[in-house]
């Protein structure tokens, strides 16, 4: 089962990176540094990745700049729902590629494009994220695509785990459980 952390400005604090990434190294298998508004994107990012080699994580990837990824030696790119058009560049460098899905199509095309995972969202309630699709979505996709499905929106407990994986989720993605 794959424990996904979503970084992000309330779950990491760059002045206390060791401590935060000992914290998600407790319950996460893979993780990504994603941060929209920081200025200093890269800097960081290659801060988040040698601190986070210490520790057993199965991927260490950054979000949306999979030039960057390359260059600072990430495991993989986390891809927006609007980076579609990345998907070959990033295989090409030889990243794995997860990328965000909201639709069985989008899932599909990322599928046919070289995505080696992708996130589906919202499951549940999230905070400005529209309205989530529900647990039988999951069961929909799985029946679609072959390409692991990690669950993501709102899922902040076991109960959302146990719900997501027992309708075929490989994984869950999530910021706040992991906070």
């Amino acid at each position: 089962m794959i424990y996904y952390a979503i970084s992000d400005p309330t779950t990491l604090d760059l002045s206390r990176v060791d401590r935060d990434i000992e914290r998600f190294s407790q319950r996460a298998t893979m993780l990504v540094y994603r941060d929209k508004k920081n200025k200093n994107y890269s800097k960081y990012a290659k801060l988040f990745i040698e601190t986070s080699r210490r520790y057993a994580f199965d991927k260490v990837l950054l979000h949306s700049d999979y030039r960057l990824a390359h260059t600072l030696k990430a495991d993989g790119i986390h891809l927006t729902s609007n980076q579609t058009i990345d998907i070959k560049d990033a295989k090409s460098l030889g990243l794995f590629v997860v990328i965000s899905c909201h639709t069985i199509d989008d899932a599909k095309r990322a599928e046919f494009l070289g995505a080696d995972m992708i996130t589906y969202s919202p499951i549940f309630d999230t905070p400005n994220k529209g309205k989530p699709l529900g647990v039988d979505a999951i069961s929909r996709l799985r029946d679609e695509i072959d390409i692991p499905i990690i669950a993501l929106g709102g899922i902040i407990e076991q109960k959302e785990i146990d719900a997501v994986m027992s309708r075929g989720a490989s994984g869950f993605a999530s910021i706040r459980y992991f906070g």
